[in-house]
């Protein structure tokens, strides 16, 4: 197949072997210039891929806890008439579960140690047809949880953090008080320690005690569940459910998605997100606009071919397209290393971590500030091809002023000195 002879020539001068001190000097930056735009895309598409990933598997534990939507009684009231509202959400074709729950804040000691809590009172059975966590409680443990038993299960950091296992026993202190001749005296109850459950989000493992529905009733001294949980066939489509349902069930009752209970720590997470996007961007916007020096000193250095050139009767443009080719060469060749390097890390980066992780000992990390412990990674096709889009276009743009001023080369100046 005959190519145009710009694209020869222009693939030519990015792929041969050069002598001379100055040439191997060029083909030096040049060899730069192409690892920067590989370096930069591969960091780019690793950090965004590692993002995605943290995002995906702490959304995932996160609703393995929360529900996708909760139904509440507006003014805060409870939602006594809870089984036909219940009967009327499930009318909605992406409603495919509905327990209803009893929440609120309180302590929990044992000895010396004392931890704020959020106690969540459930219907063992109904539960699990709405989160997965209750889909993996141990069967005793589910039906351990029976009305005025006082039993409760604690997510294990918060069993960890109070040194209680099965079989120990709790205070929890309860909101408001009694009167007495000595003034008010908080509320107590003891509850018995039935298990433990491991959520893998450590804020619901260090801060969340299960108990039986009518058991929260009667501890909170509230006349029925705060609301509905709700379950849906895809959890994307939560923010519209809930809507459909405020408008079917009428003004009486609110819905809240699990985008909106979650809002301020996923719109914190995009936040970081972009701003890493705009930095590692800049920093493949470096390596691209390396390539300018790299033609300025190939179109200085090849005066004498351009000169021959064009006194064969090659015109400005198809000069101009020579030292275009061979600088989008250099970012099309520096693109590909770099998608193909941050492919191969993005989708091991479950092994090379560890592995970092163990020769350095150190631990990345931790659970206890970043959620989960691994590090996870999700390379979506919506990140990657702008990554690569963005890279040729700056990697273009950085050979139209060197290519240019070779057009304008005039032949008699370009030879007067050979």
């Amino acid at each position: 197949m005959n190519w145009p002879y710009e694209l020869q020539i222009g693939w030519r001068y990015t792929r041969a072997g050069r002598s001379g001190r100055r040439n191997r000097f060029i083909s030096f930056i040049s060899g730069v210039s192409m690892l920067g735009i590989a370096l930069g895309v591969a960091a780019l598409i690793i950090v965004l891929s590692v993002m995605n990933g943290f995002q995906k598997e702490v959304r995932d534990r996160m609703l393995s806890v929360v529900s996708h939507v909760e139904l509440l009684e507006t003014g805060g009231n409870a939602l006594a008439d809870w089984p036909s509202v219940a009967t009327e959400a499930r009318k909605n074709p992406e409603v495919i579960g509905a327990a209803p729950f009893v929440a609120a804040q309180a302590l929990i000691a044992r000895g010396d140690e004392m931890r704020g809590v959020l106690v969540r009172g459930i219907l063992p059975e109904a539960e699990a047809t709405v989160t997965e966590l209750a889909e993996r409680l141990k069967p005793q443990l589910v039906a351990s949880l029976v009305p005025g038993s006082s039993n409760v299960v604690l997510g294990v950091e918060l069993a960890r953090s109070l040194r209680v296992k099965a079989g120990d026993k709790v205070t929890l202190v309860l909101p408001g008080g009694n009167a007495s001749s000595a003034g008010v005296v908080p509320r107590s109850a003891l509850l018995n320690v039935a298990g433990t459950f491991d959520a893998g989000h450590y804020e619901y493992d260090n801060g969340l005690a299960l108990v039986h529905l009518d058991d929260a009733a009667t501890l909170f001294r509230v006349a029925g569940p705060n609301g509905l949980r709700l379950r849906l066939q895809d959890l994307e489509k939560a923010p519209r459910v809930a809507a459909e349902l405020e408008y079917a069930l009428g003004p009486k009752i609110v819905a809240r998605d699990w985008t909106e209970t979650n809002r301020n720590w996923f719109a914190s997470v995009q936040i970081q997100k972009r701003l890493l996007s705009i930095i590692l961007t800049l920093i493949v916007a470096v390596a691209a606009f390396n390539l300018v020096s790299t033609l300025v000193m190939t179109v200085t250095d090849k005066q004498a071919d351009i000169a021959i050139l064009r006194t064969l009767g090659a015109t400005p443009r198809s000069v101009m397209a020579i030292f275009i080719v061979q600088g989008a060469a250099s970012g099309i060749i520096g693109t590909l290393v770099g998608v193909l390097l941050g492919l191969v890390v993005a989708y091991n980066i479950g092994v090379i971590v560890p592995a970092i992780e163990s020769v350095l000992h150190v631990s990345f990390l931790p659970s206890s500030v970043y959620l989960i412990s691994r590090m996870p990674s999700d390379p979506q096709q919506g990140d990657i091809v702008p990554i690569v889009v963005i890279s040729l276009l700056l990697a273009f743009v950085a050979t139209l002023y060197p290519s240019w001023r070779a057009s304008r080369l005039q032949p008699a100046e370009a030879l007067r000195h050979e």
